[in-house]
Parts: C-alpha cells; structure tokens; sequence
C-alpha cells in the first residue's frame, strides 16, 4: 500500500510536468487532481510515508509549492505571449499567500514558544497562569495548514488552466489569501502579554508558592521513554495509600499524560534548574522506580532522601544493578532479593537494603484449587521482553514460544491467555516476527474451535462499563489541545474519584472476562486488564526469568519457567533461584503435557510446598501486610531526613564550616524544615 501511495503521488508529478510542458490541459488537469488525492491518501493512511518524505527534505510545502509551479507553468505555455501579463497578477497572489504561509509559520513558533511552561502539571489548579485553549490545529501544523489553505487557489489555477480565464484563478487565491490572513491575525493576536500565559519566572514563584502551600512529604520520580510508563504506574496505588501528601515528579513533558488515573498532583520539571526548587521545600523522600541518565540530576539534592523500589524483580542482572548505590536506601520485596545485593558486590551495603514486600500484589487472589472438572485449564503464557545484551535466555518467545503455543492449543481442554511483555520486539526484530507469528497460531486455533458465546447483554456490558471508567479517567481533552490547554483543563480531581476509579476498574474486569467465552483463547495487549488480573484468571503460568514469576508466587499456584538460556536444568535452577520451585520447560515444549496433567491433579503436585517457601523468600511474609511494611520504610526515611535537615541547620545556625559554593556563587537559602512529626509519610 505504501509504495502503491508513493507511486501514484511520483507518477501524478511526472505526468503534471510533462502535461505543462507541452503543454496538454487534460493530462495537467487530471494530473494535478491524483496528486491532490494521493496526497490525502498519504495524511489519511499512510502518515509513516509523510515523516519519511519529510526527512527527505521532500516535506508538504516542497509537494504543495512544486504542485502549484507546474501550474503556474502550465498557464504561461497555454498561453500567447501577450496572454504573460494576464497571468502575472496570478503570479503575485500566489508568491503572497507562499509569504503569509511562512509568516504563520512563524509566528505560530513565537505562539508555541509562550505556550511552553517551565513546569507542567496535572491534578492541580493552575488556572492563575492565564491558561488559554490552544490555537485551532491548522495553525499549529504547517503541512495541513497548507493543503487546506492552499486548496482554493489550487483549485483556481487547475480551472483557469481549464477555461483559459483568470478570473477562476483570481477568486481561490482571494479565498486561499483570506484564509491565510486571517489564521496570521489569530495568532498574532495571541501574543500581547495579556492574552498569553505567564512567563518563566512568573510560572516558577506561582510553583514556589504551591509547593509551600501544599508541602509534599513523599515523592515518586521517573524519567523515562514513552513504552516504560508501566514502571511508574505500578506504584500508584501504593503511594496514593500512603499517609502524608505525596507528589509524583516527571522530567519529560510527554509523560505526563502517560501516567494512568491518579488523583496525586503530577509535576514535570524539564529542565534542572527548575528540579532544584524542591531542594527548598518540604519534600523529604523520592522513590525511584527506575534508573536513567536523568536521576543524577535530581541525586545532587542533599535535603532530600532516595530510595530505589524497582519496577519487578527477578534473577536477571538488571535487579542488582550498580547504580543502586547512588541511592540513599534500596527497597526490595524480601531475603532473596538482600542477597542478590550481596553475592552481586555492587556496592550497595547490607545496612541500607529494607525488606518491603510487594504491595502491589494485594490484587492478586490467592490459589482456590485445580480448575473444576469439564471445566478449560486457564494457561497465562507472559514472556518478557528480548533485553538489551542480546542474551538468549532473556525471552523465551524466539527458541520456544511457537513450540510452546503449539504444545498448549494441541489440548483440547486449555484455554490460553498470550501476554507478551510491551516492548517485544523493540530490540531484536526476531522477538517481534515470532510474536506475530504465536498471534497468528491463536486466532487460527480459535477459528478452528468455535463454541458458544455469551448473551447480548453480557457481551454490551464491558463497553458500558468502560464508558464509565472513561468517564472518570479521561481528561476531557480535544485532540488539538497542546500542554498549557490540558493543565487548565486537568485541574484538582473531584473528592472521592480515587475509589469510584478503582470501583469501576474491578466492575470493567469482572464484565471483560464475564463477555468472553470461556472456551476462546485470547492475546492480551492492551493497559487493560492488567497482568494481576491474568493471574487471578489462570490455573497455571508459563513465563521466563522476570519479576512477572515473582509477583505470580503470590498466588500460590503452578508456574513454568522455559529454559532458553543453554543451560542444563541444574545449572539453569542453580543461576535463577526464582525457578526453584517451578517446572522447567525446554525450547521443544516436551514437558507441557505433564505439565497440564499436574495442574489438573494437584495430588501429583510436588512443588507446593517449594512455592510458599520461595514466596516467603521472594516477596517477604505476610504479615504485616506489604502495605503497612512500605509506610513504615517511608516514615523511617522521611524522620531520617528530616534530622539530617535539622543537623545541617544546627550547622549553619553555629557558623560551622560546610561545603560552600565556588567563589562569586551566592550560597543557597537553607532548607526549611517541616514542623511535622518526623514519622509521618
């Protein structure tokens, strides 16, 4: 289809010069009328192609501007020569509404310009900013701008090439020209400092002032790409469950709309100068659940506590990472993740690893026994992602996952939920073929099968619910609102919307799986439903090394971890100590047979017992629950900075010597301390 597109619009090109140099009126009219349709197709379908031509300097504006100049030439070949003079005026129009195209152009960079905050936000009133809707999109995006703004003189030139009268030339020029004059008015008007929003320093003291009226005690601090939103989303609830006035901190302005439902305040800092202002507030502990370049920006601050809480952990090198010594403390679900640190020697000392748990996994529902008898085997097949060192025993989805997926829809009684991790794919093009590939193997099984199908009722039910969760999630914004536009519309949420959100969340769940039926299987790519809720759906997991096993132990029941890694199974359970209590399967899938066969027994189930060992070890006890046990790191933590505050204080209130600022620099003003009682969080 692309190249089907690319040709037709280079064809109507070719045809379109040849047809004004010979000049022949049908071929240049029917000419000019494919590359203006092929042109649609492009922005309608096939917008991959347009960036393409854009970074081959053959962008909209080149299209639109060669388009109009074999017109333009058409005219003056059609022509006598005296004919020259009439067309000249048409000429002019057209090099003057080129010219109010750039003036737009740059004018709506100046409008962009005043409309890029130094801080952006979310959940929080911002409307004392001078907060305006965005400009209408055409006068924001030049390539659009100019197909509609340029299609009546377009169309004027082809009629007057037609008829050989100008006056149809003349007239869509007046309309392209009107056009253009006034989105150039629009946005001039735009730019007075009472109809823009506020500036820089303006936008930083209205900061100032709300973090000293709000005084944040813990925050939750991510960096990161557009596919790792996940890593943050996890925590959410977590923190919003905690005591105190928690703040979700952002470094990349394109993620704040990234980060799912929460009514936490959401800030994003780009740039670092402005991340130093929380040195002066009352916020006291940051939780990162992730590492990036960025995070030694915000380390430099010594007023406030860090502590790395990862996004999963598992065996891989990734969970003991040298990086986590830059951190004040590292928080990890249970023993076994304290002596991954320790065998590791990263530098992270034993004193400063606190045991948690994993206070997401209260979502998960504990085992309630083997599938009932008639009833499918629900098999979660979630493999991880391909990584970043090229290892073949990161995913199983290359060497096993076809075999696996084959092995599993070769039983008549299973009903297979396929999770790839979101960014298969992404480095190995294999991992992403093969994905497509087990895809494929699903839907085909799937037709093979057939059965009955709920009700209409049953099957309407998650649209409703879904209408409702939106309802309470979504934002409200039109697709052309820029930032400044969702900041004034994404104020403080209503009192309560937390738990009608997390209401609605378990109401969608239930109907989603209440519409399938039960004997269909399914591959599970969208934010919802998330990874716990496939848990609380299957009777056995077959997964690889990754923290999607670790979390999964918390339901008690059968797991399967595939051996891609070229190991014998000995050396593979003595590598990962997480697959101590599975059942190892090879890339051929041999053992799925017996593996279905224990699930469906739990009798023949030897690795029980293995499990709630493992669990204990992986994910910490069950009492206190993880919850409780993650705001007591919290308060800990907070108290611990706080009376490192107070001593720098105390310092500085004795004139002691502390490392102070070059020579010329003016010093800091102290951290104020909270007033607070240093255990709440």
């Amino acid at each position: 289809m692309k190249l089907l597109v690319v040709g037709v619009l280079a064809a109507a090109f070719v045809a379109q010069a040849v047809g004004a140099l010979l000049p022949h009126v049908p071929l240049l009219l029917a000419a000019t009328a494919g590359s203006l349709a092929a042109e649609g197709m492009l922005y309608r379908w096939q917008r991959g192609v347009v960036s393409l031509f854009a970074k081959s300097h053959a962008d909209v504006t080149v299209r639109h501007v060669l388009r109009d100049l074999l017109l333009v030439v058409g005219l003056l070949r059609l022509g006598e020569q005296h004919r020259e003079t009439v067309y000249a005026p048409l000429v002019a129009g057209l090099l003057a509404f080129y010219g109010l195209h750039w003036a737009i152009q740059a004018v709506s960079v100046l409008v962009r310009r005043t409309r890029t905050l130094p801080v952006v936000t979310r959940n929080i009133d911002a409307s004392a900013l001078r907060l305006t809707p965005a400009p209408p999109v055409l006068l924001r995006r030049p390539g659009p701008r100019l197909a509609a703004f340029g299609l009546p003189a377009t169309a004027g030139l082809l009629a007057t090439a037609a008829t050989d009268a100008p006056v149809y030339g003349a007239a869509g020029l007046a309309l392209s020209l009107t056009a253009a004059l006034a989105g150039l008015v629009a946005l001039l008007l735009r730019l007075p400092p009472g109809r823009r929003p506020a500036g820089e320093r303006e936008v930083l003291d209205w900061f100032e002032a709300w973090l000293a009226e709000y005084r944040p005690t813990v925050g939750l601090y991510f960096s990161g790409g557009a596919s790792s939103a996940y890593q943050a989303n996890m925590w959410l609830e977590p923190l919003a469950r905690l005591d105190g006035r928690p703040l979700i901190v952002l470094r990349e302005r394109f993620m704040v709309q990234r980060i799912a439902a929460t009514d936490i305040p959401v800030v994003c800092l780009p740039k670092v100068s402005t991340l130093m202002s929380l040195e002066h507030s009352t916020l006291r502990v940051l939780l990162h659940p992730s590492n990036s370049g960025k995070t030694s920006q915000v380390l430099r601050i010594p007023t406030i506590k860090h502590a790395f809480v990862n996004h999963g952990e598992s065996d891989k090198l990734s969970s003991c990472n040298p990086y986590a010594k830059a951190y004040d403390e590292v928080w990890v679900a249970g023993p076994a993740a304290r002596e991954r640190y320790a065998l590791a020697e990263v530098g992270v000392e034993d004193k400063d690893v606190v045991e948690i748990g994993r206070p997401q996994l209260e979502a998960v529902r504990p085992y309630a026994g083997p599938p009932a008898a008639g009833a499918f085997t629900t098999v979660l097949y979630a493999p991880t992602w391909e990584g970043w060192d090229g290892n073949p025993g990161n995913t199983s989805v290359v060497e096993a996952g076809e075999n696996l997926v084959r092995a599993l829809l070769a039983d008549p009684g299973v009903r297979l939920l396929y999770k790839p991790h979101p960014l298969t794919g992404s480095v190995d093009p294999r991992a992403g073929a093969a994905d497509l590939r087990i895809r494929e193997l699903v839907r085909a099984a799937n037709r093979e099968r057939g059965g009955p199908r709920p009700g209409a009722a049953a099957a309407a039910e998650p649209a409703r619910r879904a209408a409702e969760l939106d309802r309470l999630t979504a934002a409200g914004f039109r697709s052309a609102a820029d930032q400044v536009e969702r900041m004034l519309r994404g104020a403080a949420p209503e009192p309560g919307r937390a738990g009608a959100v997390a209401r609605a969340t378990a109401a969608w769940e239930e109907a989603y799986w209440a519409a399938l039926p039960e004997w269909e299987h399914q591959v599970v790519t969208d934010a919802r439903p998330p990874l716990y809720s496939c848990f609380n759906r299957a009777d056995l997991l077959i997964s690889d090394v990754s923290s999607v096993i670790s979390d999964f132990l918390a339901s008690g029941k059968p797991y399967a971890v595939a051996n891609t890694s070229g190991l014998a199974e000995d050396g593979f359970r003595k590598s990962f100590p997480t697959v101590a209590a599975a059942t190892v399967l090879t890339p051929d899938a041999a053992g799925v047979a017996d593996l279905l066969d224990l699930v469906r027994h739990p009798e023949r189930d030897t690795l029980a017992g293995e499990r709630a060992a493992l669990a204990l070890r992986l994910l910490g006890p069950a009492e206190p629950p993880s919850q409780e046990r993650f705001a007591g790191a919290v308060r800990e933590l907070c108290a611990a900075a706080g009376e490192h505050r107070a001593r720098m204080e105390r310092r500085l209130a004795a004139e002691l010597p502390l490392p102070g600022p070059r020579r010329g620099q003016t010093a800091p003003r102290p951290a104020t301390a909270t007033p607070e009682r240093p255990g709440r969080g």
